[in-house]
């Protein structure tokens, strides 16, 4: 198991919001905590997810739902996925955008802040996957996916 603040190069470049085709069959987990207290887990893809450097993220997240209600109200998350075989457990600083007038995809978008990162590798074994899933409609999935990946690189020109 290593520690850093940082997420290391190679995710870092797989979260760059580009060949989401690719990526299209893995999914990460989103961690928050309920307000009573319990933690919630909600599921997110590559093409919701754009690493803009090693310590800085930008999510969207469908609006309304408990995982944004749950970021909006603490200010953290925990996004884990896996990567390079190892297991990546990455505690994040959450603040709210604007919307984007005129989104395509209306989302609720954050920026987030890499605060830890926590890999797990086993000494006798890889980590090979972890939630995969198949798209029941690749093309319109990735279209959107790209569009509301171009939409959190425009925050990042404002």
């Amino acid at each position: 198991m290593s520690e850093n603040k940082e997420l290391p190069q190679g995710l870092c470049e797989w979260l760059n919001g580009r060949d989401l085709e690719s990526k299209s069959d893995t999914a990460m987990v989103l961690l928050t905590v309920t307000e009573d207290g319990w933690p919630h887990t909600a599921m997110i893809s590559a093409g919701e997810v754009i690493a803009l450097d090693r310590g800085r993220l930008r999510l969207a997240l469908w609006p309304g739902t408990v995982t944004a209600g749950n970021m909006k109200r603490t200010g953290q998350a925990t996004l884990v996925t896996v990567h390079d075989g190892a297991v990546h457990s990455i505690r994040l600083r959450v603040k709210a955008l604007p919307d984007v007038e005129g989104a395509r995809h209306p989302r609720q978008r954050f920026a987030a802040d890499v605060v830890h990162v926590r890999e797990d590798r086993a000494k006798y074994a890889e980590v090979l996957s972890g939630v995969t899933f198949r798209l029941h409609d690749p093309a319109e999935v990735l279209k959107r996916w790209s569009e509301t990946i171009a939409e959190l690189r425009e925050e990042e020109a404002r």
